[in-house]
């Protein structure tokens, strides 16, 4: 018997929680439709991120050109975080998201 190839076909979901990446993504993602942040700001408003998962949250969400990171040559050096419009373009499915946690969460 023939030995068929095995073929992945990735769905539309599939791509956009890749993009979107883990838990913390989401949370994010809602602090910067309110504009630019710094990493520390990122931080006091999302209480239970630990500084590792919010460096790597933001390392993926660059990654996947869902936001950008410019830093400025300052003592200490600062760094801010601005959603991209592929970053702004998920504004409307968070909304969906927070209504239905509302209803069934």
């Amino acid at each position: 018997m023939e030995k068929l190839n095995e073929v992945h076909i990735e769905c539309s979901i599939e791509k956009a929680l890749n993009i979107i990446g883990g838990k913390w993504s989401f949370l994010v993602i809602k602090q910067l439709f309110d504009g630019t942040r710094r990493f520390g700001e990122l931080q006091k408003a999302i209480p239970k991120i630990s500084p590792k998962a919010l460096t790597d949250t933001l390392r993926h969400l660059e990654s996947n050109e869902v936001l950008t990171r410019e830093s400025f040559a300052t003592v200490p050096v600062t760094v801010e975080y601005t959603l991209t419009e592929k970053g702004h373009s998920l504004h409307m499915m968070l909304k969906e998201m927070k209504k239905w946690g509302a209803q069934w969460g």
